[in-house]
């Protein structure tokens, strides 16, 4: 396994997702391609029904003998032909004839690898509509949940909490809504023999190759090339994108779950140990896995990207790499939507700080109200320069905001200091905060999944 294994719950369900990483559900779905192509050209008229039945009744791994795959492995050197010799020898000697029949080893390989990742694919959009709606709990939680917002990393207008988990959701909805779109190209079955171009089986041959999708509830390659790579690429691009957000999730919670912040923290459970010599160490466990898993994927996506160009009509060093690669970055998405699910199900929101936090300048994170309520009377650029002055000086010299604004003539004469004092206060100046974590909660619950929708 290539996924970079960081501490999260123990009893966290994975719903079968790693089981598809391992030697026996590999073996597996060739099997299952094989018995699909079996019966299809059964279907066809291409090899008899009885051999076609009995291919695929024998395409079970039980009936198979993994040992002798192993032993005819380290024999002939060559990673598929252990299992159709083994397979034909489970099959009767006449059906045994039919056996591959027409097809070359990565039209199997390539269409079961991508049989898996259709599979692992349901499952992990299974993961991410969860934790979409634990993102939409939170946000209609904390819609008017006070805090700082912040711009290269310095306070800027006062947001809510909700509004902040509004922006993950937009995002991921939009990852959705990519991934979706490409299954048509990405889950595909390719059938046309060693170039691609249905030389053995003709015209019989497509429709074999539609069938075997229509079996294994795929799509069929419009052009069965082995050298058509890009949808591949398609794929772990999409996982590289969705791993952004949770990226993205994770490093705020991070950094904001910091004694310096104190914003957030993730759930602690009695026992847990954040350092061999620290006994008060209480890391953030599983966004710090998220954050390693997701960098570890996007350095896949370069390598996949500078095999997709390799020439001619098929490659070995790039399909190598491109089932590698595939393989590493469902097993890295696997790391991180379990641990982003755990982690947006049971995040803590410390309301208390975030207030504390938002007031930390005084009032200055509410300068641009100040400004606008100076635009009637003195225009929009005198306005921003008069603010811009007193809170360089309330900034520089280390004196209240409050006293500051009051002190100003132009300020004292256009705002008693009541209004002034409501100028100041963040919590009334959060713009449409509320109502987008409102909106943004209420397309997930209601659910609709598109992210314009």
């Amino acid at each position: 396994m290539r996924a970079l294994y960081d501490s999260k719950s123990k009893t966290i369900d994975d719903k079968g997702m790693k089981a598809l990483f391992t030697h026996e559900a590999r073996v597996q779905s060739w099997l299952d391609v094989e018995a699909a192509l079996a019966l299809a050209q059964a279907k066809v008229g291409m090899i008899p029904a009885d051999a076609a039945q009995d291919i695929a009744n024998n395409c079970k791994l039980e009936r198979i003998d993994l040992a002798e795959i192993e032993r005819l492995l380290r024999e002939i050197g060559h990673g598929f032909v252990p299992v159709i010799k083994v397979l034909v020898k489970a099959c009767d000697k006449e059906s045994g004839k039919y056996v591959h029949y027409g097809v070359t080893t990565q039209n199997i390989q390539q269409t079961a690898h991508l049989y898996l990742a259709r599979q692992f694919h349901q499952k992990l959009m299974a993961f991410v509509d969860s934790t979409l709606v634990n993102l939409a709990r939170l946000a209609l939680e904390h819609k008017a949940t006070l805090m700082p917002g912040r711009t290269h990393g310095k306070h800027a207008l006062p947001i809510t909490y909700g509004y902040k988990v509004s922006v993950w959701i937009y995002e991921l909805l939009g990852a959705v809504e990519r991934m979706q779109e490409a299954e048509k190209r990405v889950f595909t079955v390719m059938m046309g023999g060693a170039v691609g171009a249905f030389h053995a089986t003709g015209e019989p041959g497509r429709q074999v190759q539609d069938l075997v999708a229509e079996t294994l509830g795929m799509h069929s390659m419009r052009v069965p090339s082995r050298n058509a790579r890009v949808y591949r690429a398609e794929y772990i691009s999409n996982l590289c994108l969705l791993a952004t957000t949770f990226h993205k999730i994770a490093e705020e919670v991070y950094q904001t779950s910091s004694e310096e912040f104190g914003e957030v923290s993730e759930a602690f459970t009695k026992g847990t140990v954040g350092s061999s010599t620290m006994p008060q160490k209480v890391n953030p466990k599983l966004a710090k896995g998220i954050i390693a898993n997701a960098q570890r994927l996007y350095a896949v996506m370069t390598s996949t990207l500078y095999v997709c160009p390799r020439p001619f009509e098929a490659d070995s060093s790039a399909y190598f790499i491109f089932d590698a690669n595939l393989q590493e970055s469902m097993e890295l998405m696997a790391e991180i939507v379990l641990r982003a699910e755990e982690l947006t199900r049971t995040i803590v929101i410390d309301k208390s700080r975030m207030q504390q936090n938002v007031m930390l300048t005084g009032g200055l994170i509410n300068s641009e109200k100040i400004m606008m309520n100076l635009v009637d009377r003195l225009g929009k650029d005198p306005a921003h320069e008069l603010v811009y002055t007193l809170a360089m000086r309330s900034t520089h010299e280390g004196l209240e905001y409050a006293q500051v604004l009051q002190a100003d003539p132009v300020i004292r004469d256009n705002f008693t200091a009541d209004e002034i004092s409501e100028m100041l206060d963040p919590q009334a100046y959060t713009g449409l905060c509320a109502v987008l974590a409102q909106e943004l909660a209420q397309c997930v619950l209601n659910g609709k999944r598109l992210a314009h929708d």
